[in-house]
């Protein structure tokens, strides 16, 4: 039995895994990777081992950094099933056609300066036909339902607290006559986080694979996420400005309208309209409607007991229709507009960031992860001039930033829940998902907690069990 981790290795994008037990090979997610174009181009098209040897794939969660090269996957031959939650299906069957449409729609863009410069044409990663066809390998499966996906591998989900459907993956795999047990946390969430449930704990495990997106850093409270919004809105409004949200469309961007609507209740907010541009978070929203049994007891008691819809209030407006997009951006009146991609790196939020970020009366509220090489990791760091469209814009709008928007647990949250594992039992810890430092920083504390198997992986390095 061998693992073999081929992304999101010293990175937070493009998670990938490959499980070999005999003969069988399992894929562990198959996420776009995000980045320099040309380079993200060249990884997504090139997947690093034979589609066609697989014996099954498993999804943790439907971010595109883990399931948006599925496509992909199939297109280059890939056979077998695709197994994952009941919610993640759902998610996948919106964001994956909405990946291809993206990618159908630069490639158009790009062979336009192609043709112009009498270049050869650029082909999308693939295509909407190829997203269409991956879903007919989607099995969708209940949490805490355990299932054999091959003769030597079951596999079971534990509810992990980070998007809806997100879950942690625990492998009971037989060989030679034993069974050992691998736990794959996927990415993990927080506790008491607004609308979803807690992270399910894991105390029995032979090796333990997770993320460590924030295993340096802590996150602000979660009380004070509402409060920081709060003074961002009426700061922003004050001076006669917008308020300007890159927002992932799955979690995020329904986390945000939930602590809006509860602001609003309370009449702590100034009537100011609230968009929320983008056709995929609307239909994502549509989809968290469809799977109240993820909701948390909180969401149920505030509002599916009241009648309420959580994700949907008086001031709130979801835009679907391009024309309606362009036009919020002629209005000189204060709004807040929250809107795709979450790293900026595709989506309307290029164009309302284009049209804002040289007006120092608004304010770009950064509510996410960025990753490095990407339009968001630059805001964040404040640099003075941006570049969208090709096209250099001053930075001169305020940027804000909040952590607690997180649906990642941090350093303390990620230590408390490696902590609950029975060490006497566990081999070896892989810390994945993270920047460099992130992973290092995340591996010292669990050393730190006495247990010294433990590894960082670099791509394509292979580790025997």
């Amino acid at each position: 039995m061998e693992i073999q981790f081929h992304g999101a290795a010293q990175a937070v994008t493009g998670s990938m895994h490959l499980l070999t037990v005999g003969d069988e090979k399992i894929l562990l997610e198959c996420g776009l990777f995000q980045g320099r174009r040309q380079e993200a181009y060249e990884r997504n098209c090139n997947l690093p081992f034979d589609p066609k040897e697989l014996t099954a794939m498993v999804l943790s969660h439907a971010h595109m950094d883990h399931s948006g090269n599925i496509p992909q996957l199939v297109k280059g031959g890939y056979e077998g099933n695709i197994f994952c939650t009941h919610a993640t299906q759902d998610l996948c069957r919106v964001m994956l056609r909405d990946s291809a449409h993206i990618q159908e729609m630069d490639a158009k863009y790009m062979n336009k300066r192609q043709d112009k410069k009498g270049l050869p044409h650029v082909e999308p990663v693939y295509s909407m036909a190829d997203a269409e066809a991956s879903m007919s390998q989607f099995v969708g499966l209940g949490y805490n339902r355990s299932f054999m996906i091959t003769p030597n591998v079951q596999v079971t989900f534990l509810d992990a607290g980070h998007i809806l459907g997100s879950a942690i993956v625990i492998l009971d795999i037989k060989e030679n006559g034993t069974t050992k047990r691998l736990t794959f946390t996927g990415d993990l969430g927080r506790n008491d986080q607004p609308v979803i449930k807690d992270p399910v704990p894991v105390k029995e495990t032979d090796f333990f694979i997770t993320e460590s997106t924030y295993g340096n850093r802590t996150h602000d409270a979660v009380g004070d996420m509402k409060a920081k919004l709060q003074s961002t809105i009426d700061r922003t409004v004050k001076r006669g400005g917008k308020i300007i949200v890159p927002s992932f469309s799955v979690g995020r961007t329904q986390e945000l309208v939930y602590f809006l609507h509860e602001l609003f209740n309370e009449g702590a907010l100034p009537e100011i309209p609230i968009y929320i541009d983008s056709p995929l978070s609307v239909n994502i929203t549509e989809v968290f409607r469809l799977h109240p049994e993820c909701f948390d007891d909180e969401t149920r008691e505030e509002f599916l007991s009241n009648h309420q819809d959580p994700f949907g209030f008086y001031r709130l407006k979801y835009i679907r229709q391009v024309e309606e997009s362009k036009k919020l951006n002629l209005s000189k009146e204060p709004c807040m507009i929250i809107s795709a991609s979450g790293m900026c790196e595709a989506g309307r939020i290029l164009h309302h960031l284009k049209n804002n970020v040289s007006d120092p009366k608004n304010t770009v509220l950064v509510v996410g992860f960025m990753a490095e090489n990407t339009l968001g990791r630059r805001i964040v760091e404040r640099k003075p001039e941006i570049k969208i469209f090709g096209e250099v814009y001053p930075l001169k709008a305020e940027v804000v930033i909040t952590n607690g928007f997180s649906a990642h647990a941090d350093k303390d949250e990620l230590i408390g829940y490696f902590n609950q594992l029975d060490k006497n039992r566990l081999a070896h810890t892989f810390i994945v998902h993270g920047e460099p430092d992130s992973t290092e920083a995340y591996a010292s504390s669990i050393r730190d907690t006495g247990f010294k198997d433990v590894s960082v992986p670099v791509r394509g390095e292979k580790f025997q069990l």
